[in-house]
């Protein structure tokens, strides 16, 4: 709901001094100084008045000041009522000058009472202290009444201009701490990007390499407790050995990804085939190279796929498909279906729902499923 602009404050940062220029700061301090000095000088240039009260008059001037300094904490403050007093007193102040003879500081507070009125309170309250406070000094000023019309009105416009300036500053101080406060929640939200991207590789690795050599550790355990020949244990053995091993390369590689510096896919996909029996790559499409995280979900969906296939369909031939479209890459693959392995529930791996997950991150899509031979396997990525 809009705030109603007559009761409506200037925002404390407009009212604040946080954003204004020091050249600024500076002159306005040089404006209050030299307020104050014309109100000291008139108060000890009267003749009518002795020492004493000359002396009075420089007390009613610094009162005027703490009363100002107190005026404008609490319009800072938002305090509507206080801050009504106080421009009360700097009002019964320059009365009183007037009454004791001292028109120039009279005239001096009754322009600063209009002019800060209008800066610094809600219009539903400065327009009449504005109006009480000018048309004081429309009533004792010697000038004629053109000029003090021209003056009047040159004061209400001075004093409206000072707060629509305020405005236009607070509302570049908000904005700039709403920027601020974005830009650090967008670091923030990379930050958690990040770590969470290098979380799923490290996940990746690890479920991919640990559940392989789990698959032969558990197969050489079942031969141990079936007493079968030292050759097949060893070859088992061999081959959870050979799978640390492979864990160790896909850790570096992981590494290597996250710092940008991949492999070409083709060559990736050839070399993890290359030790399996029966499994083929095909290609197609123009080749290109793709972002980071469209490479590793390929990667990783086609290391997963292929465990699978091992631990789940042993013999099985496999077929590998990798298509450049325009907009996306598909890999697809087949197994021609084989025999369930004796490890068919050991390791939990990534599996399919995490390969779906990193898909849909990426605003891809995976489907999984049986055919007519085997089992089929579908990732396509937006690039």
């Amino acid at each position: 709901m809009t705030e109603n602009v007559w009761t409506r404050w200037p925002s404390r940062e407009a009212l604040g001094r946080a954003g204004t220029p020091r050249p600024r700061r500076m002159l306005a301090w040089a404006v209050r100084l030299l307020v104050i000095a014309l109100l000291l000088w008139g108060a000890f240039s009267q003749n009518h008045v002795g020492i004493g009260g000359a002396l009075a008059a420089a007390a009613g001037v610094l009162l005027a000041a703490v009363v100002s300094w107190g005026f404008f904490r609490t319009t800072y403050q938002h305090r509507l009522v206080p801050s009504l007093a106080l421009v009360g007193v700097l009002l019964g102040l320059a009365v009183a000058a007037e009454a004791t003879g001292f028109r120039g500081p009279a005239l001096v507070l009754w322009c600063g009472c209009g002019i800060s009125a209008l800066e610094r309170l809600p219009l539903a309250a400065a327009v009449p202290v504005a109006c009480v406070g000018l048309a004081s000094f429309s009533a004792f000023n010697n000038d004629v009444w053109l000029t003090t019309a021209a003056t009047v009105a040159g004061m209400a416009l001075a004093g409206y201009v000072l707060r629509l300036d305020a405005e236009a500053r607070g509302s570049a101080q908000r904005l700039l701490a709403q920027e601020r406060a974005a830009r650090a929640a967008e670091a923030e939200s990379a930050a958690l990007a990040e770590r969470t991207r290098i979380a799923r590789e490290i996940h990746d690795v690890l479920a991919h390499s640990l559940s392989a050599q789990l698959v032969h550790l558990e197969a050489a355990r079942l031969l141990i407790e079936n007493g079968a020949d030292r050759e097949r244990i060893l070859e088992r053995v061999v081959a959870a050995r050979g799978m640390a091993r492979d864990g160790l390369a896909e850790t570096r590689q992981a590494l290597s990804a996250l710092r940008g510096e991949l492999t070409p896919l083709e060559d990736f996909l050839g070399e993890l085939v290359s030790g399996a029996e029966g499994a083929e790559v095909t290609v197609t499409g123009e080749r290109r190279p793709l972002p980071a995280e469209a490479s590793q979900a390929v990667r990783r969906v086609a290391q997963e796929a292929l465990t699978n296939v091992r631990k789940h369909a042993q013999g099985a031939k496999v077929q590998l498909r990798l298509d450049y479209n325009e907009h996306e890459v598909t890999l697809d693959i087949r197994d021609s279906g084989g025999r369930p392995g004796e490890l068919t529930r050991s390791g939990g791996g990534y599996g399919l729902l995490g390969m779906r997950e990193r898909a849909e991150l990426l605003g891809g899509s995976l489907d999984a499923g049986p055919d007519e031979e085997g089992f089929v396997v579908t990732l396509k990525v937006p690039v």
